[in-house]
């Protein structure tokens, strides 16, 4: 019975993952609509303070209900690291680089970033790069260069843009990172509400600015910034995290190669703005690229079955191990286990950093 009930719940677990990291792609790329507006009345530093004092307020009223209590020690290290470039520094480099360059240079130097994570996790993590993902990898960075170019036409570029879209790039790539180790201990709402906490404190500098441009600011650019708080800040790096703690950081880098195409749709559904041919490609390369670095991703469970993408299969029960003293112990709860298992049973984090 263990064994057909096994593969239902891992098929639960990895539909519950690809629904939170799809919810985690609109959202982001809902963000680059609500950024327009509120960028035109406040400046990157005070945006950015913004949105996460809207995000830390809802997810802090969530972990009171929910009653979380402050993530464990060990998962504070990279708590502190994703908050301080993140959730901090990415928020703020980005606004500002907008303000430099055009859409789509911001678009293609920032999509550098997927690729950095891959590099990263492998390096750091331990993360497997499948050719099928470098594939995949490879194509969706095609399409957001060829929506870069297309919506490049108009805007102007300086070095300092595009230092700082690059710099983004690089905080966005080392938070992930960083993230990963932290949701081995902490849960994926702990970890996002103090992370954003973090990055609000670092941002605290920008707080004069925030109240002078607030009393000054049109309505609909203060209610822009706070959606930015409440949805692609508060929901959507909870469902990251959420998905982020069912498989591997590279994985999940290449899943955000969906938000130019969504980007180029809610800019057509919302502001009118009709893509081009050349957009329309570069859009529907993304996709394509994002699907073939998730297809074909199953991992090898201890009966040899495919398990889903980036999934950890679950230890057998005590009726797999052979019989005989020798290979059992009394465990927790009563539960006889093998002696591997208490080697494996202290530390839930893979890949410290």
């Amino acid at each position: 019975m263990m064994n057909v009930s096994r593969p239902r719940s891992a098929r639960r677990a990895e539909l519950l993952a690809a629904g939170a990291a799809t919810v985690t792609v609109v959202l982001w790329a809902s963000a680059f609509v609500s950024i327009r507006s509120a960028g035109a009345a406040y400046s990157p530093g005070a945006l950015a303070l913004g949105r996460l004092a809207a995000g830390v307020l809802v997810l802090g009223a969530i972990c009171l209900w929910r009653r979380e209590g402050v993530p464990p020690r060990s998962a504070w290290r990279g708590i502190m690291v994703s908050g301080v470039l993140w959730f901090g520094f990415y928020m703020v480099a980005l606004n500002w680089g907008e303000q430099q360059v055009d859409a789509g240079t911001a678009a293609l130097v920032v999509n550098v970033g997927p690729i950095l994570i891959a590099l990263l996790g492998a390096r750091l993590l331990g993360d497997s790069v499948p050719p099928r993902l470098l594939a995949g990898m490879a194509v969706s960075f095609a399409g957001a260069v060829t929506v870069g170019l297309s919506m490049s036409g108009e805007g102007g570029s300086s070095v300092l843009g595009v230092v700082l879209c690059l710099l983004a790039a690089m905080a966005y790539a080392a938070g992930v990172v960083a993230q990963k180790p932290a949701l081995g201990t902490g849960s994926p709402l702990q970890v996002t509400t103090y992370g954003c906490l973090v990055g609000a404190v670092v941002c605290l500098p920008f707080a004069g600015q925030l109240v002078r441009e607030a009393a000054e600011a049109p309505v609909s650019a203060t209610l822009n910034m706070v959606y930015l708080g409440v949805f692609p800040t508060a929901l959507a790096f909870t469902t990251w995290a959420y998905a982020l703690t069912r498989t591997t950081a590279s994985r999940m880098g290449a899943t955000t190669y969906a938000v130019p195409a969504l980007v180029v749709l809610m800019s057509w559904l919302a502001l009118g703005e009709v893509p081009g041919p050349l957009t329309l490609l570069g859009g529907a390369l993304c996709l394509a690229g994002v699907a073939v670095s998730r297809a074909g991703t199953g991992t090898r469970t201890e009966s040899g079955a495919a398990g889903p993408a980036g999934t950890v299969p679950a230890p057998p029960g005590p009726e797999e191990y052979p019989p005989g003293p020798e290979g059992y112990r009394e465990g927790t709860h009563g539960v006889r286990e093998a002696p591997d298992a208490r080697e494996a049973r202290p530390d839930r984090a893979s890949g410290s950093m």
